[in-house]
């Protein structure tokens, strides 16, 4: 990971310019003003990871510069982190600089916490961890009040939970979501909240269906799932498939069904091209699918993807892309046009953004 060029004197200068690149790449295809929705200065990031670099005997916290993994940058505090971060550092880094046991060839550390202040430290050590190790994390975890994994070749040892709760409140509903370790989860916890609530004000009350592909944990899942009859999700990893399923039980939300399929695979599935048995038991010709929900990887829609898309009357589509973003929008203007869009600051001080467009059918 490395450092974003933190200055909180700089950043409106920067959302401006954000907001202005998003304007010129939607600019071909008639877009409306971009909503922006800014991120808190400092504090935001909810998940961060860091090596640890030895220097005078000692093991230090340490970042790089992009491409140079040899010039450490030792650090004792983090702003852009969670202030819940910014507490754990030095009690953890105070922990191993008095335990032989819990320093022994530890060489990275993962915090991840949430607004709702839960907390999980994922130990990765160049060592197998034995019973010695685990006592001395359970006092550990008791004493900071986090969880722990330990994680060494081929062993993964959980001390607590292997996930945080965390809770976001979209149109006055608070919705409660596990994100578990080592799987992905928005970093910036405030700017998701305002991600949900756009997406949700702008799907509205519907009374056609909904599919939603790369659905991940179910962060959009879950309020989107309020505004429409029955959801068809679908999502290939495995264990942001079972928080999902997790998530929605926990959320008592029961008008989901939910598969584990790549966006690829359920377009082949809903082409007919063959069949999937990991369908087997549900009629997709059931479904009354008026609206798609797509939250894509960098490299955005497959143009099969794109295509299946295009059936639809209204996308709504989150980049984290907005040069794929617009890529796919190319291929889809001769029968949508974009009707709203949004810039969200998730990642502040760097040139990544996240944004949002509603496409309806013209």
């Amino acid at each position: 990971m490395s450092r974003p060029q933190f200055d909180p004197a700089t950043y409106d200068a920067q959302l401006a310019e954000k907001a202005a690149r998003l304007v010129e790449l939607l600019a071909p295809f008639d877009a409306p003003e971009p909503e922006v929705f800014d991120s808190p200065r400092e504090h935001y990031r909810l998940r961060t990871e860091f090596r640890l670099w030895r220097e005078d005997g000692q093991r230090h916290y340490a970042m790089f510069e992009q491409g140079d993994k040899h010039t450490p940058i030792l650090i004792d505090e983090f702003p852009i982190a969670s202030r819940r971060i910014n507490e754990l550092m030095p009690q953890l880094k105070a922990a191993w600089q008095t335990s032989e046991t819990l320093s022994f060839k530890l060489f990275q550390v993962e915090f991840l916490t949430t607004l709702s202040g839960d907390a999980l430290i994922t130990l990765a050590y160049h060592r197998p961890l034995n019973d010695v190790w685990q006592v001395e994390a359970e006092g550990l975890a008791a004493k900071l009040g986090v969880s722990i994994v330990g994680r060494s070749k081929g062993k993964r040892i959980v001390i607590g939970r292997d996930y945080v709760t965390e809770q976001l409140t979209v149109a006055g509903r608070v919705f409660s979501y596990r994100q578990p370790e080592g799987a992905f989860t928005q970093p910036n916890g405030e700017v998701c909240q305002k991600m949900l609530n756009w997406a949700y004000e702008v799907l509205g009350e519907r009374t056609d269906d909904l599919l939603e592909l790369y659905c991940g944990n179910g962060n959009f899942t879950l309020p989107l799932a309020t505004r429409v009859p029955k959801v068809l999700a679908t999502e290939i990893s495995k264990s942001s498939v079972n928080a999902a399923l997790a998530n929605l039980d926990d959320n008592g939300i029961d008008n989901v069904t939910l598969v584990r399929l790549s966006a690829e695979e359920l377009t082949q599935a809903l082409n007919e091209v063959r069949p999937f048995r990991r369908l087997a038991g549900i009629d997709l010709k059931s479904y009354n699918f008026g609206n798609v929900f797509v939250d894509p990887p960098r490299a955005g829609m497959d143009p099969d993807t794109c295509e299946l898309t295009r059936r639809f009357e209204r996308i709504l589509y989150i980049s984290c892309n907005p040069e794929t973003l617009a890529a796919n929008i190319a291929q889809l203007q001769d029968t949508h046009r974009i009707e709203r869009c949004a810039l969200f600051d998730q990642f502040p001080y760097t040139h990544h953004m996240e944004s949002g467009v509603l496409l309806v059918r013209r």
